[in-house]
């Protein structure tokens, strides 16, 4: 009997809670509207958007309670990462009509398909009440037309007169399929440029091995002979009829720089670079020219002491102060270890330049290959 008594006890005291749960979860509202870009949507709508477009969502309500802390969120599900976004809190007033706007960006997550399904849902809600909305559907499109560069891939330095290899990967993520598509590279900074054409590409590479969505090749650009050492901007454009896209890509540009060498019978000139240099050697009672082959270096005897100052063009390259003593003596066994040392490193610098600018031989017409 008393356990009896006892399961109705508790019995009633769970309806109790059930009832004071039920009424404590109240809806915040049945009376709501929806608008996407402006435009009224319900359920069972199916919106187009596209991807990397920001998407306005508006949602106007009138509460039926009094609540605070209220905050209204909007969620695109069918991504892994989340795409939502949250009002901040606010309190809201039964009858009262309350509006508030909120912003989505589609990613850009469509590869094996040119379009896709997501669900907007949307929900008013505060830590003891909520309402969730009706879903509305999404159709996810790609861009009508997106020409993407992939990669851009490059030797870390370049010299001047030097041919400069660029790897560049070209992906369509467009909607439709791109024709005739041709990239350009550049250095806007040194009037350097360069053009190869890369196809067709495909929205959806199919089985036939000559439809493809991506597609790679090699653009050589002639660094001009005159460039000065630095930091340039790249810039690699991917573009037909239909669209264009632009990426950009930091270079450094290293100048070779001639060496001045002293030595007890006069000044060494080592010329690293691949043109021939006249060098201008003044003192205050001389002046004389030198001129040194391309990858070679030539002694200047100094007979006279004083200070003489070594031009390159108009750069001054070094100053160099003599005394008489040293200017009588014959060459140290030191500098004709550095001179032969110089000349060696000057062959091997030479011998590395034409294996790294010389073009391959299918690629001479055009200056540029595909692999």
């Amino acid at each position: 009997m008393e356990a009896k008594k006892f399961l109705v006890s508790f019995c009633l005291v769970a309806s109790v809670l059930f009832l004071v749960a039920t009424v404590t979860a109240a809806e915040i509202t049945n009376n709501y509207s929806v608008y996407v870009r402006g435009n009224a949507v319900t359920a069972g709508d199916v919106i187009g958007v596209v991807e990397g477009e920001i998407i306005p969502v508006k949602v106007v309500f009138t509460s039926d309670i009094d609540a605070q802390e209220v905050r209204v969120e909007a969620e695109i599900d069918g991504y892994k990462v989340d795409v939502k976004d949250v009002t901040t809190e606010f309190d809201v007033e039964t009858g009262k009509r309350y509006s508030k706007t909120l912003s989505l960006k589609i990613p850009q997550s469509l590869k094996d398909e040119v379009s896709d399904d997501a669900t907007l849902e949307i929900k008013i809600y505060n830590k003891d009440d909520k309402t969730e909305l009706n879903e509305i559907g999404l159709r996810v499109q790609r861009k009508t037309y997106n020409a993407v560069i992939m990669s851009i891939s490059t030797t870390q330095t370049a010299e001047p007169g030097q041919l400069f290899p660029v790897d560049v990967v070209l992906k369509n993520k467009g909607y439709n399929n791109l024709d005739d598509v041709y990239v350009t590279v550049s250095i806007p900074e040194l009037g350097v440029e360069r053009t190869a054409y890369f196809g067709d590409l495909v929205a959806l590479e199919g089985d036939d091995d000559d439809e493809t969505d991506t597609v790679s090749g090699r653009i050589y650009l002639k660094i001009s002979d005159d460039a000065k050492a630095g930091t340039y901007t790249l810039e690699v454009k991917a573009s037909n009829e239909d669209t264009a896209t632009i990426e950009t890509k930091e270079v450094v540009i290293e100048s070779l720089k001639e060496t001045i060498i002293e030595s007890s019978d006069g000044l060494i000139i080592v010329n690293p670079t691949n043109k021939v240099r006249v060098y201008k050697i003044v003192s205050d009672t001389s002046e004389k020219f030198v001129v040194v082959s391309a990858g070679s270096s030539k002694t200047v005897e100094i007979t006279e002491k004083g200070e003489y100052n070594v031009f390159s063009g108009d750069e001054l390259i070094k100053t160099v102060t003599v005394d008489g003593d040293e200017a009588q003596t014959s060459p140290s066994p030191v500098t004709i270890l550095t001179v032969v040392l110089a000349i060696i490193f000057i062959v091997l610098l030479i011998v590395l330049f034409v294996l790294v600018g010389k073009k391959p031989e299918s690629s001479e017409e055009f200056g540029e290959s595909y692999y």
